[in-house]
């Protein structure tokens, strides 16, 4: 059986499985027709020319995994960001673990999602953000079928959290091929601020494919820091989608670091309905072998005086691929705006190959907007003066990278995950660095 057939086939004892509201069910039963109607991505699609799902589809997994794997914090404790105290949300094969979390509802709710689609005191919230701006595209109308479990955080307004969440899912191995779809709902209200730090990390070298939507809402004035840590299984393939809506006066980031996984696919779309938004979309990938990775982004500019940067650098070795597909629309109404997009990558390998397609959809005319995009190979000037100086050629390439990737570390705001990230990238490029960026 297919895998969309047997998705199909599987929904009518899902809903029987989990408790709902009426309403939650009839957004499901919408998404699975639309899901149905759709079916999965391909490459006649323009959005995923140069991405093919064919190869991780043909897996028989396991839609609802059913064995229960304890996992002790020692075994996994390094893929948290361990230097500082942190809220957890921890998900151990699509299932909650009370144990590896520290949730809240002490003036904030960091809990599940599962919670609040069913607990009557978050029906106002649920009925005001659930599944408002997610696209209705194949992969999240799948994942819209399916929502039950995942991240809830509610942050009041005023509210600045004290320490970053940190969002984690871990996947045993206890099927021969595993898929699992976690829904997050972030909503940030008024002059509220938080910082995240979200993670998908396989534990087995058997097959996973996760399917991921993030719905995140900025609020007036508020400040939200995302932080993306893929660096997964060989085996473990990602598509990430999220969306954020942004009200006047907030500002957003999200930093997505792809060191690691099969095929990774980063969907990120950010709507400005307001003015004096800032938007920061920035990114560093790093991989080898058959690797491949994909970020497609989009700034939707609705009204005037906002401003969105993006910045990805890549690093690409072997017969690694990665595709950027950068948009940035300015609606006619969205006079002042300010729009910066860049997009470089260096080539390590001769069998290394990078898709590049930055677009402007520019409808105002009083508008400063710019794009740029580069593909080369490090500078063998550079090289040689550093080898001059009695810098081994390894470690020179190594500190042309760091300085080549410097333009989006600078922006982390987290020391812990600056220093972590700087420490992924050292290992990445096989050398031991003594300092931090």
């Amino acid at each position: 059986m297919e895998l969309k057939d047997k998705l199909i086939s599987s929904y009518v004892a899902f809903e029987n499985r989990v408790d709902t509201n009426s309403d939650i069910h009839e957004i499901r039963s919408e998404a699975l027709q639309n899901f149905e109607n759709l079916g999965f991505p391909t490459r006649k699609l323009e959005a995923w020319k140069y991405t093919s799902l064919n190869s991780v589809l043909k897996q028989d997994y396991s839609l609802f995994p059913h064995k229960e794997n304890a996992i002790e914090l020692a075994h996994v404790k390094k893929y948290f960001i361990h230097d500082i105290d942190s809220y957890k949300i921890v998900f151990i094969d699509g299932k909650y673990s009370s144990f590896l979390s520290e949730t809240t509802h002490d003036k904030i709710d960091v809990c599940l999602m599962s919670s609040a689609l069913t607990k009557p005191k978050y029906k106002a919230v649920i009925d005001n953000y659930f599944n408002k701006i997610a696209k209705q595209d194949n992969l999240t109308s799948l994942n819209t079928a399916f929502a039950n479990e995942g991240a809830y955080i509610n942050i009041p307004k005023n509210t600045e959290v004290e320490k970053p969440i940190q969002i984690i899912n871990f996947t045993t191995g206890s099927e021969a091929a595993t898929m699992l779809q976690p829904r997050n709902l972030i909503v940030v209200e008024q002059n509220a601020h938080v910082q995240i730090i979200e993670r998908h990390q396989s534990l087995t070298s058997n097959p996973v494919l996760t399917n991921a939507v993030t719905e995140v809402f900025a609020a007036k004035d508020a400040t939200v820091d995302i932080y993306k840590i893929q660096n997964d299984d060989l085996k473990a393939s990602l598509v990430d989608n999220a969306y954020i809506e942004q009200k006047s006066n907030s500002i957003v980031s999200v930093h997505t670091f792809s060191f690691g996984g099969n095929i990774t696919r980063n969907n990120l779309n950010f709507y400005q309905r307001g003015e004096h938004i800032d938007s920061i979309l920035k990114g560093i990938t790093i991989i080898e072998g058959k690797q491949h990775v994909d970020h497609h982004t989009l700034v939707h500019h609705i009204e005037p005086n906002c401003e969105s940067h993006q910045d990805y650098k890549g690093i690409f070795d072997e017969r690694s691929t990665g595709v950027f597909n950068g948009k940035v629309i300015v609606e006619k109404e969205a006079q002042k705006t300010n729009a910066y997009q860049q997009n470089n990558n260096v080539l390590i390998s001769d069998r290394a190959t990078i898709n590049a397609k930055p677009q402007l959809e520019i409808f105002a005319d009083d508008v400063k907007c710019s794009h740029g995009c580069t593909i080369g190979q490090l500078d063998d000037d550079a090289l040689f003066y550093m080898q001059q100086r009695g810098i081994p050629k390894k470690e020179g390439k190594a500190l042309l990278m760091y300085a080549f990737a410097n333009t989006v570390l600078e922006s982390v705001k987290i020391p812990e995950v600056k220093q972590r990230i700087t420490k992924l990238i050292a290992k990445k490029l096989g050398v031991n660095m003594g300092f931090d960026l």
